[in-house]
């Protein structure tokens, strides 16, 4: 923590009036009648998506960030919950962010906000996107354990996601659910969590195959099926292959039973590789 001098009015007009004095050998400001010396907290600055919130107090709260260079962040903004609040509603869950927070004991302190793009906007009108934007930030809640580590990847794709959610994707518009699932799966593969599509899983073998396994890690051969294993259709085979590379003109024409069918695979995978399910996943309208 800083320390630095402050001065009460009737100094202050000495200071301005004889700047130059304490810069050279005069008299300093520290000694002038009417200063204290008060503590001064280190800022910093970052671009940021909102990822939760909660209620802290009577008008504060706590927020959780998932931040481009400082990874994820948990922060005070005090006052928000106020009316009066100057940017209480740009705290809140999907908003893109250029954020400046003081330096806490415990938690750092929201000073400064400024809103970059209102992806919560449209999602905010529209039920499936929201549900599906609430899945995609819980999954970077989760997928990014450890505060202050840079998780560059995670913020780009999902930045990313929820500007696709609200403007489509370059092909045009995608059903929310693909856009979640196509999420899904690529921020488990930067995590770590990559599922094998081109052969099998628990052996290497070269594929196709006809198996999925989430336990397995994808597709298995039937040598290594485990009980219970999903046997998915051609085309559900092509369109994960599409949805994890963000292949989006392969996506055009895709059924809805496929797409249903897709959608459980991803989940079951998704579930079983953070070790228990995403609240929000149920929610979500297909």
């Amino acid at each position: 923590m800083l320390r630095a001098r402050m001065c009460r009015p009737e100094a202050s007009s000495v200071v301005a009036a004889d700047g130059y004095l304490g810069a050279f050998g005069g008299v300093m400001p520290g000694s002038l009648p009417g200063c204290e010396t008060m503590d001064v907290m280190p800022t910093y600055r970052d671009e940021a998506v909102v990822l939760r919130t909660h209620k802290l107090g009577e008008a504060d709260r706590i927020i959780t960030l998932l931040s481009r260079t400082h990874g994820k962040i948990r922060a005070v903004a005090r006052g928000v919950r106020r009316t009066s609040s100057k940017f209480g509603g740009r705290l809140e869950p999907f908003s893109h962010i250029d954020v400046q927070f003081a330096n806490g004991r415990n938690l750092d302190i929201v000073t400064q906000v400024e809103t970059l793009h209102a992806y919560d906007a449209p999602l905010r009108v529209d039920y499936a996107a929201f549900t599906a934007g609430e899945a995609m930030v819980e999954t970077a809640d989760r997928l990014v354990t450890e505060e202050g580590e840079p998780a560059l990847q995670q913020y780009r794709l999902l930045v990313g996601a929820l500007r696709t959610l609200g403007e489509g994707t370059p092909c045009g518009r995608r059903p929310a659910t693909m856009i979640l699932d196509s999420y899904l799966l690529r921020a488990l593969s930067v995590a770590g969590y990559a599922p094998a599509l081109t052969s099998c899983a628990r052996c290497g073998l070269e594929g196709p195959h006809s198996g999925f396994s989430p336990e397995a890690g994808g597709m298995v051969c039937q040598a290594c099926r485990p009980p219970r294993t999903a046997l998915p259709s051609d085309d559900a085979w092509r369109l994960i292959s599409a949805l994890l590379v963000g292949d989006w003109p392969a996506t055009a024409e895709v059924s809805e039973p496929t797409r249903n069918e897709v959608s459980g695979l991803i989940a079951a995978f998704a579930a079983w590789h953070m070790e228990r399910g995403l609240r929000s996943l149920p929610l979500v309208v297909r």
